[in-house]
């Protein structure tokens, strides 16, 4: 299984996942997978469409919301409305976990609905620095 890092009871971030780990991504009571990598990032990064079809077969809910680079506004409130309506943990995935915990991070701050400083502290307990970005 991939390292799954808890930000928050409903919201993880994980390098890069296979279809394999749909399954026990199931079997922790996540309900959504989000997809924050681009297709094509690697040789040998399972694509999205594959993800997709091990995602639904095991019960999971899934949304692509490929991230090159820092998050676009758009792309802040695509993951914010999907974690929002996700109705239980989610868990997001990219090459390192860095981008999803950034897109995430900055839509919570955004929402005003959590503090950035609180965001820096869940974010480093993980092994993420957001520092540089929420500061």
């Amino acid at each position: 299984m991939a390292d799954i890092r808890s930000i928050t009871p409903d919201f993880a971030v994980a390098p890069q996942l296979s279809p394999a780990d749909m399954a026990e991504a199931a079997r922790l009571g996540f309900v959504l997978v989000v997809n924050n990598r681009p297709d094509g990032e690697a040789p040998d990064q399972p694509g999205g469409a594959v993800m997709e079809q091990a995602a639904k077969a095991a019960g999971l809910a899934y949304v692509a919301i490929p991230v090159r680079g820092g998050p676009t506004p758009d792309q802040v409130l695509a993951m914010q409305a999907a974690a929002e309506g996700a109705g239980g943990p989610v868990l997001a995935f990219c090459r390192s976990g860095t981008r999803s915990i950034i897109t995430w991070a900055l839509g919570q701050a955004g929402a005003g609905g959590r503090d950035p400083g609180e965001l820096i502290a869940h974010a480093r307990a993980a092994g993420y620095d957001l520092s540089g970005v929420l500061a």
